[in-house]
């Protein structure tokens, strides 16, 4: 059913539900052209301009690009058709745009725990303003 699965990761260590999600969502497609699609958005500084920090995002953007290598490396491991790419500019807004451009069938992203004494307090958080505005579905794993 799903075969552009598009995951949002920040290298942190909740995105492995995200990441055991997407493979377990792979699995049964793997046969079938699925393809899981890493993505690390680089987020830019406002009202500075990118050329001005070329050398910041260019060294950001080598360590991102060897961290998801080694995450790409561990899922193919796994059995799964699997990609990366890195990007610039506002995170939640770059994600969308990505997934409208590639065509995803399904996001993943890591979410987190919901206080429910105040569930308001997770409304500004990345993958709710995705969750919110994407018009592919959209998986939230905590």
């Amino acid at each position: 059913m799903f075969r552009k699965i598009l995951v949002p990761v920040d290298f942190t260590d909740k995105n492995n539900a995200a990441l055991d999600s997407a493979v377990q969502i792979a699995g049964g497609s793997a046969g079938e052209g699925c393809e899981i699609t890493l993505l690390h958005v680089i987020e830019t500084i406002e009202h500075i301009d990118f050329n001005e920090m070329s050398d910041f995002y260019r060294g950001l953007e080598t360590r991102a690009s060897a961290k998801l290598f080694a995450l790409e490396e561990k899922l193919k491991e796994r059995g799964v058709n699997v990609r990366h790419e890195v990007l610039f500019g506002k995170r939640a807004e770059t994600i969308v745009r990505y997934a409208e451009e590639k065509a995803a069938d399904l996001m993943i992203l890591s979410s987190h725990k919901v206080d429910r004494d105040h569930p308001a307090l997770g409304l500004g958080t990345l993958s709710y303003a995705v969750a919110i505005v994407a018009r592919c579905p959209v998986l939230l794993v905590k």
